[in-house]
């Protein structure tokens, strides 16, 4: 078994992994040495682990992990994955990014993918049937948006994510929230368009926190079976440590 452990910047995913399949997952809003002495008690028959980090510094939870689990990968800039990268920037590719596009290349191989995470950040990214990513987009997320409304100006309300779709706002709180929520909808359908044009087939795959919240507004997207990046992690994972 596989323990796949991912470090935002507002949570911590944890998952368990058995060839291939994730048959554990959780969050949690933070980690530490007690943490990880938890999990790997629970899960005793964990052999190997990676960690993924775009939030704290990953060597304390590595060095814990290291004292339980004799093989453990931290994914950072350099380590080899199973896909090809057209990226001009490498060394600055978010550790999620890269793993979610090795995970959506391992669901659906042969497939043009675009796969969109919201989260804190919304990240867009592609990857092509040839089994390569080819970089993509990333803007605030919806809370981050919400949180800029309300911190930068003097009297709008913070609001939050909504499933609710109206044509209009009529009072001050549901035109933030409509305005916020149909923006990034009709940024999302833009990418959508014009990549489309270009890339024969294209399957989009939702993923993260908020993207349940759009499943009424944006067409011809699906959720992704297995979280990508957790996926990502241990198709990584097991490229990298072999038994």
């Amino acid at each position: 078994m596989n323990l796949i452990i991912d470090i935002g910047n507002t949570r911590v995913k944890f998952a368990v992994a058995d060839g291939g399949r994730i048959v554990a997952s959780w969050t949690s809003e933070r980690i530490d040495e007690g943490t990880v002495a938890a999990v790997t008690a629970e899960w005793p028959a964990v052999s190997k682990a990676v960690v993924s980090s775009t939030g704290v510094d990953p060597r304390p939870v590595m060095r814990a992990l290291s004292q339980r689990i004799g093989r453990c990968l931290l994914f950072e800039p350099g380590v080899p994955v199973p896909l090809s990268c057209d990226y001009a920037s490498p060394e600055t590719l978010g550790a999620d990014r890269l793993a979610a596009a090795v995970g959506v290349a391992a669901q659906y191989p042969g497939r043009n993918v675009l796969v969109v995470d919201f989260g804190t950040a919304v990240t867009v990214d592609l990857v092509t049937a040839d089994g390569t990513f080819r970089g993509g987009f990333i803007s605030p997320g919806a809370g981050t948006r919400f949180r800029a409304l309300h911190d930068y100006t003097a009297r709008l309300p913070l609001c939050s994510p909504t499933d609710e779709v109206r044509p209009l706002g009529d009072s001050t709180r549901s035109c933030i929230e409509q305005g916020v929520m149909s923006g990034l909808a009709y940024e999302i359908e833009g990418h959508i368009a014009r990549i489309g044009e270009k890339n024969d087939d294209l399957l989009i795959i939702f993923a993260g926190g908020d993207a349940k919240y759009f499943v009424k507004r944006i067409k011809n997207a699906i959720f992704a079976d297995c979280d990508p990046v957790l996926c990502g992690l241990d198709r990584i994972l097991e490229y990298n440590v072999s038994d």
